[in-house]
């Protein structure tokens, strides 16, 4: 529940003011209903891309070779598992409702316009759902024998 702070009367004796909003202390946990659901999933889906990122990183980058190795063979060859399609396909997956959640989130924060707010979000939305689409086409459908012989 926020906190608030009572204004004394109007100097000129009319009726107190209605009570401020106290800013500092950030916002509370939802307390129901979707924003409570998506509070929680921004905590779970950001452990969760934690372990995804970090496993990334260190199967993809840090290995013999690092970088210079990754090339189309490397994943053709990575990919050629349904394990590690699915891995990048969660990753893919989740990084884009997190991320489109938090944009969410600072629209509700600071974007005071209804119809601004809205727009804005929908923007969020239509953009989030073709890059979910494009990711899960390529991850889904990525053949590569239809590219020809890997030098």
């Amino acid at each position: 529940m926020a906190t608030t702070i009572e204004r004394p009367p109007s100097p000129e004796g009319g009726a107190p003011q209605p009570p401020q909003r106290d800013y500092t202390r950030g916002r509370e946990r939802p307390v129901g209903g979707f924003e409570l659901w998506m509070w929680l999933f921004m905590r779970i889906s950001g452990i969760m891309l934690l372990v995804l990122a970090l496993g990334h990183t260190l199967i993809m980058h840090l290995p013999a070779g690092g970088v210079d190795r990754v090339d189309f063979g490397f994943v053709a060859a990575r990919w050629g598992s349904p394990f590690w399609r699915t891995w990048d396909w969660m990753l893919l997956t989740l990084a884009l409702i997190h991320g489109i959640n938090g944009l969410r989130n600072i629209t509700l924060d600071y974007v005071r316009k209804p119809g601004v707010r809205f727009a804005a979000n929908m923007v969020f939305y239509v953009l989030g759902f073709t890059l979910f689409v494009l990711g899960s086409v390529i991850v889904v459908t990525f053949d590569p024998n239809e590219w020809g012989p890997v030098a």
